[in-house]
């Protein structure tokens, strides 16, 4: 049964009214918060407003057991409206549905159709959204509560119009809108996006005087009515107009276009010779010519907002997109690799992460091949070396980059770099008057001009020192002058040019409170990017109130932004700025107390999520004292959610190097570790080689053997990810001798393990039964017994490696026994997708599938992409196995997404299924591709089974067509299949005798 606010109020097919105004108000409420308890006072302010009677509440009740007479009537379930202790709420049930609701799933699912640029659905979806509409919501019911809530709706419903006008138009259905257009915009004369429609679509037309006139009547009805210009997108329209950019043909692309520039400074000043010289090259350059141009100059000369405003003028050029990247050349963050820098590019132009290639070539020509057929406006911001720009730059015609950085780009082949100078005197001075005001600025020239000259005529200075004045209107310019230093100008202090920059920022500072001075100062402590308020409030010692006031101040003067509401960064400069001013306190025990309790703050709650991450450590071991701020650590817990170390992670990763550097070698490897579960699952092996590196240098400075273990073992498990199984085992063995020495039983049976998988995958099966059974005879011996069910497994898997399948049942069974007694929901889904795998392997397939399947929902629900992936290639084998190769090819490429950016052997693995799958279905060649896919990577990681299975899959692939060829691979296979016991030997000799000729060897 539908329930119905857009529009007169409705029940089913309407049949059923409520007549009573009180009843129509409550109704209406439970409505708008259907499936949410609203309070008893909200119903009684929205039927009686500001003078309820005494008995509201008794009346309120009868109110609500005439509805539910009401509605049960209509077929409504008897629960439909429920009872709780704060209100009432309407249940949703099943068979029950609300139009504003279906309304809102339509328009958010035709906005992803839009941006993944499925136009053609995006319309049909918005007009179905549309279609819901009766009328203006809640019509007839005149209880203010309610209307305010209709109100927005009915503004939902207008934005949803003019997002569905916007891909109407983009399908070029210009002449089909015009009278719906003209109607909106009659009815909603100020709404300047309708307006924008209708130019566009009069321009469409063939219209453009009339497209004209709907401006200027729009503009005349703005003055009037709010008394301001039209907005940025009417004037852009209008321009566009008038310069005949926009006709009959629309902006008709292939791709749906992308804005991700930054916002350009609307007062920007001068530069009249750079921005005629910038964009007369693009001019020669013609509308086929790929135009580089790069920026150079000192901190603070506007490098940036340059390259911006030219954007914005020459944006029209290319429709496209119009993207950013900040390559972050010149601050304490490392600069973005050119293998990160492209990801992020390709991201932005909406290529799916998943198409991203894993090596810097393939992303090179990914996004050549992805610029070759678009027209594409690229600034790349603070770059650091021409190495780093040049794989980012397009090749294909007509597209303009535009680089900025603090070094000459001299290397960049056929490109001139342009120095940026600073502002000439009267420039400063314009650009002064801009920001605090032109009658301030014009009324004081002469301190105008010494202002301007003590900012050194550099335009950040002169920004900051306008922001004051503009925040400050009882001040004169010459109040700011007296507070520049009546001993000479505080710029003038610095010798060195490029450290005026740093003065500019002292202007804000000086100004600060004593705690928002401390906070800022003990920043520059900080080593990593964006921040959040307990991070100052560990440096500083302050409250977390107190912290948040001090970061107010801070965003306030500009020395902080808050790009996202309660997340904080301070731009580069400004940050060395902070480390400038900590660097210069004598007191270096105030640093080191700073950088103790960041410290610990990030450690104690990434050791919380941790522990999360891994159930089977308990208390986390590694981390052995109590947090120095208990209430910033439960504080900082509580209010963010798992992804936390997710969005903490560069910062995590920063530390863990910053710790080493300023002697607390504790943290370094205590860090590390604490990371590590969250690295592993996540596939950041570089990442985890980069901290457990550093950690394990740390634990050799404490010489803490334990510590130098752990941090062999999961340096490890990156290598191991990454295919290099020799350089893991050769991390490993330390590890065994020292958990030996240790005495630590449970340590040494994991690293023992951890070997034997390692030998495992490179066929070495008699070094590594050796290292699990002696794993085994230590797990029985000890008294620890935490790691037997991981133990147990380990060894079934190695018996389902080389054939011994009953026995793998046994000690899995066992093993998934003790899972469920721990209560681990990671141990449970690794020993049943090793159970299901035994019982495939035994032709079982009865008993595998659901096993694998339940494996593969518990890896999906615990986030271990990996364990999904592998039990995503296990179920396409079992698919293979019973003759349904296309629902195999399915799950196959589900598994090489994920394995191409966690691990090489499981993505050989894949493509040797996706060989199997497409032969089964009759594709030879593309069959073909994927096993020799599967061998290339294989043999680049020396790993045998998958080398010996791609071999056969090229054999079997050749069988028709090269029956010599085919019996040379399947030999080379049973070779490899030999050296690592595999149960796969017999099918393939007796594939090689089929193609054995009578009478030969």
């Amino acid at each position: 049964m539908r329930l119905g606010i857009l529009g007169p109020l409705l029940i089913g097919d309407g049949a059923a009214r409520i007549t009573a105004g009180r009843d129509r108000v409550v109704l209406a409420m439970l409505l708008l918060r259907a499936d949410r308890v609203v309070p008893i006072d909200d119903l009684v302010d929205a039927v009686w407003e500001d003078n309820p009677p005494d008995t509201a509440r008794g009346q309120l009740q009868t109110c609500v057991s005439r509805l539910r007479r009401t509605l049960a009537a209509a077929g409504l379930p008897a629960g439909a409206i429920a009872t709780d202790p704060a209100g009432y709420l309407l249940r949703l049930e099943p068979g029950l549905s609300l139009d504003a609701l279906t309304f809102t799933g339509l328009v958010r699912r035709a906005q992803d159709a839009e941006g993944a640029g499925r136009l053609a659905e995006a319309a049909n979806l918005f007009r179905t959204a549309l279609d819901l509409w009766r009328g203006p919501a809640l019509a007839g019911i005149t209880a203010a509560a309610v209307r305010r809530a209709a109100a927005a709706l009915d503004e939902q419903r207008l934005l949803a119009v003019e997002d569905w006008l916007e891909v109407e138009l983009r399908l070029g259905r210009d002449r089909d809108l015009l009278g719906e257009l003209t109607d909106l915009v009659d009815r909603q004369p100020l709404r300047e996006r309708l307006r924008s429609q209708l130019m566009r679509a009069l321009c469409g037309a063939g219209r453009q005087a009339e497209a004209l006139a709907v401006y200027r009547r729009g503009r005349e009805l703005l003055r009037e009515e709010l008394g301001v210009e039209p907005g940025p997108l009417l004037q852009e329209t209008h321009r566009r107009v008038l310069a005949g950019e926009i006709g009959v043909a629309g902006d008709r692309r292939e791709h749906p276009p992308v804005r991700a520039l930054p916002r350009s400074i609307s007062d920007f000043t001068g530069r009249d010779d750079e921005v005629a010289r910038l964009t007369k090259e693009v001019d020669e350059a013609g509308v086929d010519g790929s135009v580089v141009q790069a920026i150079d100059g000192m901190p603070g000369s506007g490098k940036t907002t340059l390259a911006l405003h030219v954007a914005g003028l020459l944006a029209h050029r290319f429709p496209d997109a119009h993207l950013y990247l900040d390559l972050r050349g010149h601050s304490r963050d490392s600069p973005l690799s050119p293998s990160a820098a492209l990801a992020a590019l390709l991201r932005q132009i909406g290529v799916p992460g998943d198409r991203i290639p894993a090596c810097l070539e393939d992303r090179v020509l990914l996004w050549r091949g992805e610029l070759a057929v678009r027209r594409v406006l690229l600034v790349l911001d603070n770059a650091a070396s021409p190495a780093q720009v040049s794989p980012l730059l397009p090749t294909g015609p007509g597209c303009l980059t535009l680089v900025t950085s603090r070094r000459r780009m001299i290397g960049l082949d056929g490109v001139r770099p342009r120095s940026l100078a600073v502002l000439a005197p009267t420039e400063a001075v314009e650009l002064l008057a801009r920001v605090a005001g032109t009658d301030r600025v014009r009324s004081e020239p002469a301190a105008a001009a010494e202002v301007v000259r003590r900012c050194g005529y550099l335009p950040l200075a002169i920004r900051l020192a306008g922001a004051r004045l503009a925040h400050r209107p009882q001040w004169l310019v010459a109040d700011l002058l007296a507070r520049l230093g009546d001993d000479g100008p505080v710029l003038a202090e610095f010798a060195v040019e490029h450290r005026r920059l740093v003065d500019a920022f002292a202007l804000s500072y000086a100004q600060l409170t004593e705690p928002a001075q401390r906070t800022f100062r003990l920043l520059g402590c900080f080593p990593g990017t964006e921040f959040e308020a307990p991070v100052p409030a560990a440096l500083t010692g302050l409250t977390l109130p107190a912290t948040r006031e001090a970061l107010t101040e801070l965003v306030d003067a500009h020395l902080v932004d808050e790009p996202a509401a309660g997340r904080f960064r301070l731009h580069d400069l400004v940050r060395a700025y902070a480390a400038e001013l900590v660097s210069g306190d004598p007191d270096d025990g105030r640093r080191r107390i700073a950088r103790h309790h960041l410290l610990d703050l990030y450690l104690h709650v990434a050791a919380r999520f941790s522990r999360v991450l891994e159930p089977e450590t308990g208390q986390a071991p590694f981390v052995s004292v109590a947090p120095l701020r208990p209430e910033l650590v439960d504080g900082w817990a509580a209010c963010v959610g798992r992804d936390w170390l997710g969005a903490e992670r560069v910062n995590l990763v920063t530390l863990v190097t910053a710790a080493a550097e300023h002697g607390f070698p504790e943290y370094a490897w205590q860090l590390a570790r604490a990371l590590w579960r969250h690295l592993f699952v996540s596939g950041h092996f570089d990442e985890i080689i980069t901290t457990h590196t550093e950690g394990l240098r740390a634990a050799a400075v404490l010489g803490d053997e334990r510590a130098t273990a752990s941090m062999r073992n999961y340096l490890a498990s990156a290598y191991y990810r990454l295919g290099q199984y020799q350089r893991a085992i050769d991390l490993l063995r330390p590890a065994v001798a020292i958990r030996e020495r240790l005495g630590d039983q449970a340590g040494q049976v994991g690293a023992l393990h951890n070997v034997a998988i390692s030998w495992i995958l490179l066929g070495r099966m008699a070094e590594a039964e050796a290292a699990l059974d002696r794993g085994m005879e230590l797990a029985r011996r000890g008294a620890e017994t935490a790691g037997m069910p991981q133990a147990l497994r380990n060894v079934g898997g190695f018996y389902n490696e080389v054939g011994r399948h009953l026995a793998a049942l046994t000690v899995l069974r066992h093993a998934l026994f003790l899972y469920r007694q721990l209560g681990s929901r990671a141990g449970l889904a690794n020993s049943l997708g090793e159970l299901g795998l035994t019982y495939a392997r035994l032709g079982d397939h009865r008993r595998a599938g659901p096993r694998l399947r339940l494996a593969l929902r518990l890896q999906r629900t615990i986030g271990n992409r990996f364990g999904a992936a592998e039990l995503l290639n296990e179920i396409g084998a079992l698919e293979c196995a019973l003759g349904r190769p296309q629902e195999a090819l399915a799950r196959y490429r589900e598994a090489l997404v994920i394995m191409r950016t966690i691990d090489v052997a499981g993505e050989c693995a894949s493509y040797n299924g996706l060989g199997a799958a497409l032969l089964d279905l009759g594709d030879v060649g593309t069959a073909l591709d994927m096993h020799r896919q599967a061998l290339r990577r294989a043999t680049a990681i020396q790993h045998p089974r998958e080398q010996a299975r791609a071999l056969a899959g090229i054999g079997a692939c050749l069988r028709g067509t090269d029956p010599v060829t085919a019996r040379s691979h399947y030999v080379r296979a049973l070779v490899l299949f030999e050296q690592i016991c595999s149960p796969e030997r017999p099918a393939v000799r007796r594939r090689i005798a089929e193609l054995t000729p009578p009478g030969t060897g």
